[in-house]
Protein backbone atom coordinates (compact mmCIF):
# COMPACT_ATOMS: atom_id res chain seq x y z
CA UNK A 1 0.00 0.00 0.00
CA UNK A 2 1.52 3.28 -1.11
CA UNK A 3 0.52 5.21 2.02
CA UNK A 4 3.07 3.10 3.94
CA UNK A 5 5.99 4.09 1.69
CA UNK A 6 7.23 6.99 3.89
CA UNK A 7 7.62 4.71 6.93
CA UNK A 8 10.71 2.65 7.84
CA UNK A 9 10.74 -1.13 7.57
CA UNK A 10 10.35 -1.63 11.34
CA UNK A 11 7.08 0.34 11.26
CA UNK A 12 5.75 -1.72 8.35
CA UNK A 13 6.60 -4.95 10.18
CA UNK A 14 4.83 -3.72 13.31
CA UNK A 15 1.74 -2.74 11.31
CA UNK A 16 1.60 -6.11 9.53
CA UNK A 17 1.82 -8.01 12.82
CA UNK A 18 -0.78 -5.72 14.40
CA UNK A 19 -3.16 -6.30 11.48
CA UNK A 20 -2.86 -10.08 11.80
CA UNK A 21 -3.38 -9.93 15.57
CA UNK A 22 -6.49 -7.74 15.27
CA UNK A 23 -7.87 -10.11 12.62
CA UNK A 24 -7.44 -13.03 15.02
CA UNK A 25 -8.92 -11.11 17.94
CA UNK A 26 -11.98 -10.10 15.93
CA UNK A 27 -12.78 -13.75 15.18
CA UNK A 28 -14.25 -14.03 18.65
CA UNK A 29 -16.28 -10.81 18.80
CA UNK A 30 -19.25 -11.92 16.66
CA UNK A 31 -19.16 -15.47 17.99
CA UNK A 32 -19.32 -15.19 21.78
CA UNK A 33 -23.08 -14.67 21.95
CA UNK A 34 -23.74 -17.35 19.30
CA UNK A 35 -21.42 -19.79 21.09
CA UNK A 36 -23.21 -19.41 24.43
CA UNK A 37 -26.73 -19.30 22.98
CA UNK A 38 -26.43 -21.73 20.07
CA UNK A 39 -23.61 -24.13 20.90
CA UNK A 40 -24.11 -24.30 24.69
CA UNK A 41 -27.90 -23.88 24.65
CA UNK A 42 -27.85 -21.19 27.35
CA UNK A 43 -30.19 -18.21 27.59
CA UNK A 44 -29.50 -14.73 26.18
CA UNK A 45 -29.19 -13.58 29.78
CA UNK A 46 -26.30 -16.01 30.20
CA UNK A 47 -24.76 -14.77 26.95
CA UNK A 48 -25.03 -11.23 28.27
CA UNK A 49 -23.31 -12.30 31.49
CA UNK A 50 -20.34 -13.64 29.51
CA UNK A 51 -20.05 -10.37 27.56
CA UNK A 52 -20.28 -8.43 30.83
CA UNK A 53 -17.49 -10.48 32.41
CA UNK A 54 -15.27 -10.07 29.36
CA UNK A 55 -15.87 -6.31 29.39
CA UNK A 56 -15.23 -6.07 33.13
CA UNK A 57 -11.99 -7.98 32.62
CA UNK A 58 -11.13 -5.52 29.87
CA UNK A 59 -11.57 -2.55 32.20
CA UNK A 60 -9.32 -4.14 34.82
CA UNK A 61 -6.81 -5.09 32.12
CA UNK A 62 -6.55 -1.54 30.80
CA UNK A 63 -5.95 -0.15 34.29
CA UNK A 64 -3.51 -2.89 35.30
CA UNK A 65 -1.60 -2.75 32.02
CA UNK A 66 -1.06 1.00 32.34
CA UNK A 67 0.06 0.72 35.97
CA UNK A 68 2.50 -2.16 35.32
CA UNK A 69 4.28 -0.66 32.31
CA UNK A 70 7.20 0.79 34.29
CA UNK A 71 7.08 -1.76 37.11
CA UNK A 72 7.82 -4.86 35.04
CA UNK A 73 8.93 -3.37 31.72
CA UNK A 74 7.37 -3.15 28.29
CA UNK A 75 8.70 -6.49 27.01
CA UNK A 76 7.47 -8.60 29.94
CA UNK A 77 4.11 -6.81 30.01
CA UNK A 78 3.26 -7.03 26.31
CA UNK A 79 4.69 -10.48 25.64
CA UNK A 80 3.40 -11.93 28.93
CA UNK A 81 -0.16 -10.62 28.58
CA UNK A 82 -0.41 -11.79 24.96
CA UNK A 83 0.84 -15.28 25.86
CA UNK A 84 -1.55 -15.52 28.82
CA UNK A 85 -4.40 -14.45 26.54
CA UNK A 86 -3.38 -17.17 24.07
CA UNK A 87 -3.34 -19.78 26.85
CA UNK A 88 -6.85 -18.77 27.90
CA UNK A 89 -8.11 -19.12 24.32
CA UNK A 90 -6.38 -22.47 23.85
CA UNK A 91 -8.10 -23.73 27.02
CA UNK A 92 -11.64 -23.12 25.72
CA UNK A 93 -11.88 -26.32 23.61
CA UNK A 94 -10.77 -28.36 26.65
CA UNK A 95 -13.36 -26.71 28.90
CA UNK A 96 -15.95 -27.88 26.36
CA UNK A 97 -18.62 -25.46 27.54
CA UNK A 98 -18.42 -26.43 31.23
CA UNK A 99 -20.26 -23.40 32.60
CA UNK A 100 -18.60 -22.98 36.04
CA UNK A 101 -15.17 -22.96 34.36
CA UNK A 102 -16.17 -20.93 31.29
CA UNK A 103 -17.10 -17.80 33.24
CA UNK A 104 -13.76 -17.20 35.01
CA UNK A 105 -11.81 -18.15 31.87
CA UNK A 106 -13.74 -15.58 29.79
CA UNK A 107 -13.10 -12.98 32.50
CA UNK A 108 -9.35 -13.73 32.34
CA UNK A 109 -9.37 -13.61 28.53
CA UNK A 110 -10.87 -10.11 28.72
CA UNK A 111 -8.26 -9.14 31.34
CA UNK A 112 -5.17 -10.42 29.50
CA UNK A 113 -6.36 -9.22 26.10
CA UNK A 114 -6.73 -5.65 27.40
CA UNK A 115 -3.53 -5.56 29.45
CA UNK A 116 -1.36 -5.21 26.36
CA UNK A 117 -3.38 -2.33 24.85
CA UNK A 118 -2.07 0.65 26.87
CA UNK A 119 1.45 -0.80 26.74
CA UNK A 120 1.40 -1.06 22.93
CA UNK A 121 -0.04 2.45 22.57
CA UNK A 122 2.56 3.87 24.96
CA UNK A 123 5.31 2.00 23.11
CA UNK A 124 4.26 3.68 19.86
CA UNK A 125 4.27 7.07 21.57
CA UNK A 126 7.74 6.54 23.03
CA UNK A 127 9.42 4.78 20.13
CA UNK A 128 8.14 7.05 17.34
CA UNK A 129 7.76 10.30 19.29
CA UNK A 130 8.46 12.54 16.29
CA UNK A 131 5.58 11.04 14.26
CA UNK A 132 3.33 9.62 16.95
CA UNK A 133 0.20 11.43 15.75
CA UNK A 134 0.50 9.97 12.25
CA UNK A 135 1.38 6.49 13.49
CA UNK A 136 -1.49 6.26 15.97
CA UNK A 137 -3.79 6.87 13.02
CA UNK A 138 -2.00 4.39 10.71
CA UNK A 139 -2.07 1.68 13.41
CA UNK A 140 -5.78 2.40 13.94
CA UNK A 141 -6.42 1.91 10.20
CA UNK A 142 -4.34 -1.30 10.08
CA UNK A 143 -6.16 -2.73 13.11
CA UNK A 144 -9.54 -2.04 11.54
CA UNK A 145 -8.51 -3.70 8.28
CA UNK A 146 -7.67 -6.71 10.45
CA UNK A 147 -11.05 -6.47 12.17
CA UNK A 148 -12.82 -6.45 8.79
CA UNK A 149 -10.87 -9.53 7.64
CA UNK A 150 -11.37 -11.39 10.93
CA UNK A 151 -15.09 -10.63 11.10
CA UNK A 152 -15.53 -11.85 7.52
CA UNK A 153 -13.72 -15.10 8.37
CA UNK A 154 -15.58 -15.67 11.64
CA UNK A 155 -18.81 -16.92 10.07
CA UNK A 156 -16.95 -19.34 7.82
CA UNK A 157 -14.89 -20.72 10.72
CA UNK A 158 -17.96 -21.02 12.95
CA UNK A 159 -19.58 -23.23 10.32
CA UNK A 160 -16.60 -25.55 10.72
CA UNK A 161 -16.21 -25.31 14.50
CA UNK A 162 -16.32 -22.68 17.23
CA UNK A 163 -13.18 -24.29 18.64
CA UNK A 164 -11.35 -23.53 15.39
CA UNK A 165 -12.12 -19.83 15.89
CA UNK A 166 -10.87 -19.90 19.48
CA UNK A 167 -7.66 -21.68 18.49
CA UNK A 168 -7.17 -19.31 15.54
CA UNK A 169 -7.49 -16.34 17.87
CA UNK A 170 -5.02 -17.94 20.27
CA UNK A 171 -2.51 -18.58 17.50
CA UNK A 172 -2.56 -14.95 16.35
CA UNK A 173 -2.17 -13.75 19.95
CA UNK A 174 0.79 -16.09 20.52
CA UNK A 175 2.28 -15.09 17.18
CA UNK A 176 1.99 -11.39 18.09
CA UNK A 177 3.71 -12.15 21.42
CA UNK A 178 6.69 -13.80 19.70
CA UNK A 179 6.82 -10.97 17.16
CA UNK A 180 7.07 -8.47 20.02
CA UNK A 181 9.65 -10.60 21.81
CA UNK A 182 11.89 -10.48 18.73
CA UNK A 183 10.99 -6.88 17.87
CA UNK A 184 11.70 -5.48 21.33
CA UNK A 185 14.91 -7.48 21.64
CA UNK A 186 16.21 -5.66 18.55
CA UNK A 187 14.80 -2.28 19.53
CA UNK A 188 16.67 0.19 21.70
CA UNK A 189 13.65 1.88 23.27
CA UNK A 190 14.66 5.16 24.80
CA UNK A 191 12.44 6.15 27.68
CA UNK A 192 11.24 9.78 27.61
CA UNK A 193 12.78 12.14 30.09
CA UNK A 194 10.73 14.01 32.63
CA UNK A 195 12.42 17.28 31.66
CA UNK A 196 10.79 19.85 29.45
CA UNK A 197 11.29 18.86 25.83
CA UNK A 198 13.95 20.58 23.82
CA UNK A 199 11.61 22.50 21.56
CA UNK A 200 9.92 24.07 24.57
CA UNK A 201 6.54 22.34 24.62
CA UNK A 202 5.21 22.83 28.16
CA UNK A 203 3.90 19.94 30.22
CA UNK A 204 0.76 19.81 32.30
CA UNK A 205 2.70 18.73 35.36
CA UNK A 206 5.80 16.71 36.07
CA UNK A 207 4.70 13.13 35.50
CA UNK A 208 5.52 10.64 38.25
CA UNK A 209 5.83 7.04 37.09
CA UNK A 210 3.81 4.51 39.08
CA UNK A 211 5.85 3.08 41.91
CA UNK A 212 7.77 6.24 42.82
CA UNK A 213 6.88 8.75 45.52
CA UNK A 214 3.22 7.93 45.85
CA UNK A 215 2.83 6.14 42.54
CA UNK A 216 -0.67 5.76 41.14
CA UNK A 217 -2.35 7.94 43.77
CA UNK A 218 -0.10 10.86 42.87
CA UNK A 219 -0.86 10.39 39.19
CA UNK A 220 -4.61 10.16 39.76
CA UNK A 221 -4.58 13.58 41.43
CA UNK A 222 -3.37 15.08 38.15
CA UNK A 223 -6.91 15.05 36.78
CA UNK A 224 -6.29 17.60 34.03
CA UNK A 225 -4.68 14.92 31.88
CA UNK A 226 -7.34 12.23 32.03
CA UNK A 227 -10.57 12.99 33.93
CA UNK A 228 -12.78 14.80 31.41
CA UNK A 229 -11.04 13.06 28.53
CA UNK A 230 -11.99 9.72 30.12
CA UNK A 231 -15.54 10.89 30.85
CA UNK A 232 -15.95 12.02 27.25
CA UNK A 233 -14.80 8.60 26.10
CA UNK A 234 -17.16 6.87 28.55
CA UNK A 235 -20.21 8.82 27.32
CA UNK A 236 -19.18 8.33 23.69
CA UNK A 237 -18.89 4.54 23.90
CA UNK A 238 -22.03 4.36 26.05
CA UNK A 239 -23.96 6.03 23.22
CA UNK A 240 -22.30 3.92 20.56
CA UNK A 241 -23.93 0.83 22.13
CA UNK A 242 -27.02 1.78 20.11
CA UNK A 243 -25.76 -0.26 17.16
CA UNK A 244 -25.91 -3.61 18.94
CA UNK A 245 -28.68 -2.80 21.45
CA UNK A 246 -30.95 -0.65 19.27
CA UNK A 247 -30.29 -0.90 15.55
CA UNK A 248 -29.68 -4.67 15.54
CA UNK A 249 -32.96 -5.74 17.22
CA UNK A 250 -34.88 -3.06 15.28
CA UNK A 251 -33.66 -4.47 11.95
CA UNK A 252 -34.72 -7.97 12.99
CA UNK A 253 -38.11 -6.83 14.34
CA UNK A 254 -38.83 -4.94 11.10
CA UNK A 255 -38.26 -8.10 9.08
CA UNK A 256 -35.04 -6.95 7.44
CA UNK A 257 -32.33 -9.53 6.81
CA UNK A 258 -29.64 -10.04 9.40
CA UNK A 259 -27.11 -9.51 6.62
CA UNK A 260 -28.29 -5.90 6.32
CA UNK A 261 -26.90 -5.24 9.80
CA UNK A 262 -23.60 -6.79 8.74
CA UNK A 263 -23.50 -4.49 5.71
CA UNK A 264 -23.46 -1.49 8.06
CA UNK A 265 -20.26 -2.77 9.66
CA UNK A 266 -18.81 -3.59 6.25
CA UNK A 267 -19.42 0.07 5.39
CA UNK A 268 -17.68 1.04 8.65
CA UNK A 269 -14.60 -0.98 7.71
CA UNK A 270 -14.46 0.42 4.18
CA UNK A 271 -14.80 4.01 5.35
CA UNK A 272 -12.04 3.71 7.96
CA UNK A 273 -9.64 3.10 5.08
CA UNK A 274 -11.29 5.02 2.22
CA UNK A 275 -12.26 8.17 4.16
CA UNK A 276 -8.73 8.95 5.39
CA UNK A 277 -8.39 11.89 2.94
CA UNK A 278 -11.61 13.38 4.33
CA UNK A 279 -10.55 13.11 7.97
CA UNK A 280 -7.10 14.47 7.06
CA UNK A 281 -8.83 17.49 5.50
CA UNK A 282 -10.95 17.95 8.64
CA UNK A 283 -7.79 17.90 10.78
CA UNK A 284 -5.99 20.38 8.55
CA UNK A 285 -8.98 22.71 8.24
CA UNK A 286 -10.62 23.04 11.64
CA UNK A 287 -9.48 20.28 13.98
CA UNK A 288 -5.69 20.54 14.02
CA UNK A 289 -5.36 19.88 17.75
CA UNK A 290 -6.01 16.58 19.46
CA UNK A 291 -8.63 18.13 21.74
CA UNK A 292 -10.40 19.68 18.75
CA UNK A 293 -10.57 16.28 17.07
CA UNK A 294 -12.22 14.82 20.18
CA UNK A 295 -14.87 17.57 20.30
CA UNK A 296 -15.60 17.38 16.56
CA UNK A 297 -15.93 13.59 16.82
CA UNK A 298 -18.67 14.01 19.44
CA UNK A 299 -20.53 16.33 17.04
CA UNK A 300 -20.40 13.65 14.32
CA UNK A 301 -21.77 11.08 16.78
CA UNK A 302 -24.58 13.46 17.79
CA UNK A 303 -25.53 14.04 14.15
CA UNK A 304 -25.52 10.27 13.60
CA UNK A 305 -27.98 9.63 16.43
CA UNK A 306 -30.23 12.53 15.38
CA UNK A 307 -30.46 10.97 11.90
CA UNK A 308 -31.62 7.73 13.55
CA UNK A 309 -34.23 9.63 15.60
CA UNK A 310 -35.56 11.49 12.56
CA UNK A 311 -35.58 8.64 10.03
CA UNK A 312 -35.76 5.23 11.73
CA UNK A 313 -35.20 3.67 8.29
CA UNK A 314 -32.37 1.66 6.76
CA UNK A 315 -31.13 4.48 4.46
CA UNK A 316 -30.99 6.61 7.60
CA UNK A 317 -28.95 3.92 9.34
CA UNK A 318 -26.48 3.97 6.44
CA UNK A 319 -26.06 7.75 6.74
CA UNK A 320 -25.82 7.45 10.51
CA UNK A 321 -23.05 4.86 10.17
CA UNK A 322 -21.11 7.17 7.84
CA UNK A 323 -21.32 10.00 10.39
CA UNK A 324 -20.48 7.76 13.35
CA UNK A 325 -17.49 6.28 11.51
CA UNK A 326 -16.09 9.76 10.83
CA UNK A 327 -16.44 10.47 14.55
CA UNK A 328 -14.66 7.23 15.40
CA UNK A 329 -11.82 8.00 12.98
CA UNK A 330 -11.20 11.33 14.66
CA UNK A 331 -11.35 10.28 18.32
CA UNK A 332 -9.67 6.87 18.37
CA UNK A 333 -6.15 8.05 17.43
CA UNK A 334 -6.52 11.43 19.19
CA UNK A 335 -6.84 10.13 22.76
CA UNK A 336 -3.62 8.08 22.94
CA UNK A 337 -1.81 10.76 20.91
CA UNK A 338 -2.80 13.48 23.39
CA UNK A 339 -1.72 11.44 26.41
CA UNK A 340 1.56 10.26 24.86
CA UNK A 341 2.37 13.87 23.93
CA UNK A 342 1.70 15.29 27.39
CA UNK A 343 2.30 12.66 30.06
CA UNK A 344 5.91 11.57 29.51
CA UNK A 345 6.84 8.37 31.37
CA UNK A 346 3.39 8.23 32.98
CA UNK A 347 1.67 7.90 29.57
CA UNK A 348 1.00 4.13 29.91
CA UNK A 349 -0.79 4.69 33.21
CA UNK A 350 -3.03 7.46 31.85
CA UNK A 351 -3.75 5.56 28.62
CA UNK A 352 -4.90 2.65 30.79
CA UNK A 353 -7.09 4.87 32.97
CA UNK A 354 -8.72 6.60 29.99
CA UNK A 355 -9.19 3.25 28.23
CA UNK A 356 -10.77 1.75 31.35
CA UNK A 357 -13.21 4.65 31.64
CA UNK A 358 -14.17 4.23 27.96
CA UNK A 359 -14.66 0.49 28.47
CA UNK A 360 -17.06 1.24 31.33
CA UNK A 361 -19.33 2.92 28.78
CA UNK A 362 -19.30 -0.25 26.71
CA UNK A 363 -20.30 -2.24 29.81
CA UNK A 364 -23.23 -0.14 31.02
CA UNK A 365 -24.49 1.18 27.66
CA UNK A 366 -25.96 -2.10 26.39
CA UNK A 367 -27.72 -2.78 29.70
CA UNK A 368 -29.39 0.65 29.89
CA UNK A 369 -30.32 0.65 26.22
CA UNK A 370 -31.67 -2.89 26.43
CA UNK A 371 -34.10 -1.78 29.12
CA UNK A 372 -35.17 1.24 27.05
CA UNK A 373 -35.58 -0.82 23.88
CA UNK A 374 -37.78 -3.37 25.64
CA UNK A 375 -39.97 -0.54 26.91
CA UNK A 376 -40.27 1.67 23.84
CA UNK A 377 -38.32 0.49 20.83
CA UNK A 378 -35.61 2.33 18.91
CA UNK A 379 -36.57 5.98 19.38
CA UNK A 380 -35.93 6.31 23.16
CA UNK A 381 -32.64 4.43 22.68
CA UNK A 382 -31.62 6.91 19.97
CA UNK A 383 -32.53 9.88 22.19
CA UNK A 384 -30.42 8.42 25.00
CA UNK A 385 -27.49 7.98 22.58
CA UNK A 386 -27.90 11.61 21.46
CA UNK A 387 -27.86 12.76 25.10
CA UNK A 388 -24.66 10.78 25.67
CA UNK A 389 -23.08 12.47 22.63
CA UNK A 390 -23.94 15.88 24.09
CA UNK A 391 -22.36 14.90 27.42
CA UNK A 392 -19.32 13.60 25.54
CA UNK A 393 -18.98 16.90 23.66
CA UNK A 394 -19.25 18.93 26.87
CA UNK A 395 -16.66 16.71 28.59
CA UNK A 396 -14.19 17.10 25.73
CA UNK A 397 -14.74 20.90 25.67
CA UNK A 398 -14.10 21.09 29.43
CA UNK A 399 -11.00 18.94 28.96
CA UNK A 400 -9.69 21.32 26.26
CA UNK A 401 -10.31 24.35 28.49
CA UNK A 402 -8.42 22.75 31.37
CA UNK A 403 -5.30 22.31 29.23
CA UNK A 404 -5.10 25.72 27.50
CA UNK A 405 -2.13 26.82 25.48
CA UNK A 406 -0.28 23.52 25.37
CA UNK A 407 -1.52 22.05 22.13
CA UNK A 408 0.57 21.11 19.15
CA UNK A 409 -0.74 19.79 15.88
CA UNK A 410 -1.13 16.06 15.71
CA UNK A 411 -1.04 16.08 11.93
CA UNK A 412 2.58 17.07 11.33
CA UNK A 413 3.84 16.56 7.85
CA UNK A 414 0.47 16.81 6.17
Amino acid sequence: MRFLNPYPKEVKGFLAASLVNSAGGSLMWPLTTMYVFDELGRSMQDAGLVILLQSAGGIAGQLLGGALYHRIGVKKLIVGSLLLNAMGLFSLPFIDGYWPMLLPVMLLIGLFSAMSMPAIQAFIGFRFADRRGELFNVVYVANNIGVAVGTALSGFLAEISYDVSFVGNGLTSAGFAFFFLSYLSRTDLKEPTLQEEAEGRPKLKRAVPPGSRGGAWVLLRNTRIYLFLGLGSLFMWFGNSIWNTGISPHIISEGMSKASFGYLWTLNGILIFAAQPLTSWIKRSFARRDTSQMSVSAVFYLLSYLVIVLTGSYPGFVLAMVLATLGEMLVSPAIPSFIAERAGKAAPFYIGVAGGMGSAGRVFGPYAMGILYDGGGLKPVAWLAAAMAVLSFLSFVIHARRVPGIETSSVRGE
